[in-house]
């Protein structure tokens, strides 16, 4: 083997082979990526693998594709889609258990992709903290519905993460769908057959009303149709009368309808015999009792008795729908002529994290390779001696890769004045800095419509003033610069934290169980979220009806959700207040003047390569 061989190219290759035999899809394309795994039309994207091929990224790699090629080979699209529900919960349950279907038939007709998948599920699970979970509230029922389906067709122990989830959602799961799923096996091989089993076991957990129509019963209805048709041309003495027919319906449209009124009156008046010889004892077999609909989601997924009294008057709004553009024009200039004296020193921190992150940019290329990118710095070679080969070049992955980092910025009265103006400008410094390294940031604010309560407390008032409402004022949460706008669209944006009455008060918890949700869904392998406060969350219209410490628990509630899910990871600044009381990983510092230097030096160290580096960062000190 020469220095120009990557030791992970044969096992690709391999690996590439092997995958579109399993999915009998020869004409498949297979590549290595740190985008999220899937297929896309005849390409398939698998996880990447680095030269060192350590036993986690080539168990990963192989369970990958295995799920994914067991997915291809036993799923058929048309299937799929004409037994899919419409309802986003019914949608997810059937997806997870037709993923669970697929990857049951490949363990069964080939063995040795059991382990692999297992593998790859064990590592999924364990990305997600499911580890950790101890609710089944807090874990997801379609994933545990999936994990239970091919635990039952495969009789195979699930990976840690995933035995956990499945074993708090199992009593309810089994309890809810009776014996649906005591005939699992003879349906398995049968994609229509397991799909009808999959739209019952939906509606037996109580999501029935998201199934929409039954595709079975649709095409029963179409052949009848069909006989009908039929049967009418094969009878002689058909045409003359149904022509007559035809000649009354077209005469007496008001007969034809109070005819068919009429038969639904009947069916009605039969519906009601029936019942009535039934008797109002008469009960339904307990296998078809109607299940009471699911209940309403709670506000909060992180503590499922957190009340509010009414979201009608909450919003969700981009800056530039706040105020002109104009106005935003007019604040920007205002900011930064604020913020003059204090540019040089925010810029120098700039420079100093771009000037790491592009560091490790430039150490993760592989040169002197047979296939990839064109080193043109090594051109002049041949140019000199022709019978040398071209030389290329592959980039490798490097940590800040495929990252998304959201800043979410407190919007609160008290943050008015000099703190809010440079945390507006080092959001601003850093979404630039971010952005030239190819990490993708979003910039999101919170505060509340009014002071004291807004049209919430008004209804409240109207209403008969309940006793502990819950949460009693008009949120307001800003975006101030999506993830996939570019800097240039955002930056008037950021004046509006100028707006003179703006900032109100600050309700901490549901705006980080916001900032989460927008994250978690993202694409991005990596996702950071840093806070930027000034104390707790304060609002005098809640605090004054509910107990003391609502607003506070209700915080350190979603806190530990976030770091428990570890889907996200979680860093906060407070400004003249110490928040390490509420993040684990959380920096205090003493004067504004300090939070440019707080703001890069946490970022910068979360992407440094040197482990004890990192972990002097997210050890975190207090800022002197």
């Amino acid at each position: 083997m020469t220095k120009t061989d990557n030791p992970a190219d044969p096992f690709k290759k391999a690996l590439a082979e092997a995958t579109k035999v399993m999915a009998h899809d020869p004409e498949l394309t297979v590549s290595y990526t740190v985008d999220p795994s899937g297929v896309s039309g005849d390409a398939m994207r698998l996880p990447q693998v680095s030269r060192r091929m350590t036993r986690d990224e080539v168990m990963l790699a192989r369970g990958t594709a295995d799920a994914l090629a067991m997915h291809r080979r036993y799923n058929d699209a048309g299937t799929h889609a004409r037994y899919a529900p419409p309802g986003d919960m019914a949608r997810e349950l059937y997806e997870a258990m037709e993923t669970a279907r697929c990857e049951a038939m490949g363990a069964r007709d080939m063995p040795g992709t059991a382990g692999n998948i297992d593998a790859k599920i064990g590592a999924d699970a364990a990305k997600r903290g499911y580890d950790q979970v101890k609710q089944a509230s807090d874990a997801p029922l379609p994933v545990a519905a999936g994990y239970l389906i091919r635990h039952l067709a495969t009789g195979r122990d699930m990976p840690k993460g995933a035995q956990n989830v499945m074993d708090l959602w199992r009593g309810f799961i089994e309890n809810q769908v009776g014996g649906s799923l005591d005939n699992l096996q003879d349906v398995l091989s049968d994609q229509s057959a397991f799909a009808r089993l999959t739209r019952k076991v939906i509606s037996d957990l109580g999501y029935g009303d998201q199934l929409g129509d039954d595709p079975d019963e649709a095409d029963e209805d179409a052949s009848d149709e069909a006989e009908e048709g039929s049967d009418d041309e094969d009878d002689p003495d058909s045409t003359g009368q149904d022509d007559q027919d035809d000649d009354e319906d077209e005469a007496s449209p008001e007969q034809s309808q109070d005819e068919t009124q009429d038969q639904s009156q009947a069916q009605v008046s039969m519906d009601d015999m029936a019942e009535d010889e039934l008797g109002e004892e008469a009960e339904m077999p307990e296998g078809d009792a109607p299940l009471e609909p699911p209940p309403p989601a709670p506000f909060s997924d992180a503590d499922p008795d957190y009340t509010v009294y009414d979201t009608e008057f909450d919003e969700e709004i981009a800056a530039e729908d706040l105020a002109e553009p104009a106005e935003l024009e007019r604040l920007r200039d205002y900011l930064d002529q604020q913020l003059e004296p204090l540019k040089g020193a925010v810029s120098r921190l700039a420079n100093k994290l771009q000037r790491r992150l592009q560091a490790q940019q430039n150490r993760s290329w592989e040169f002197d390779l047979e296939e990839g990118i064109l080193d043109a710095g090594r051109l002049a070679r041949v140019v000199v001696s022709p019978t040398t080969p071209l030389s290329f070049k592959v980039e490798k992955d490097t940590e800040f890769r495929d990252t998304v980092v959201t800043l979410l910025l407190d919007n609160s009265g008290s943050m008015r004045g000099r703190p809010i103006s440079i945390a507006a400008i080092c959001a601003d410094v850093l979404a630039r800095t971010l952005e030239r390294c190819d990490v993708k940031v979003e910039i999101l604010g919170f505060t509340t419509r009014a002071w004291k309560g807004g049209m919430a407390r008004e209804k409240w008032l109207g209403s008969g003033r309940e006793q502990q409402p819950g949460r009693l004022n008009d949120l307001r949460h800003i975006i101030y610069k999506r993830a996939d706008a570019p800097w240039r669209r955002a930056r008037a944006n950021l004046g509006l934290m100028m707006k003179e009455g703006l900032l109100k008060e600050n309700i901490d918890g549901e705006a980080l169980e916001w900032a989460h949700r927008r994250m978690v869904v993202r694409p991005e392998a990596r996702k950071i979220l840093m806070v930027i406060s000034d104390g707790a969350p304060v609002d005098d219209s809640t605090l004054s009806v509910n107990p003391a410490n609502f607003l506070e628990k209700h915080l350190r509630d979603v806190i530990a959700m976030v770091e428990r899910r570890r889907q996200v990871e979680l860093l906060a600044i407070g400004i003249g207040h110490d928040v390490t009381r509420y993040y684990d990983r959380a920096v205090t510092i003493t004067d504004v003047e300090q939070l440019a230097g707080a703001m890069t030096e946490q970022l910068a160290g979360l992407f440094d390569s040197d482990p004890r580096a990192r972990a002097r960062i997210m050890g975190i000190k207090r800022a002197s």
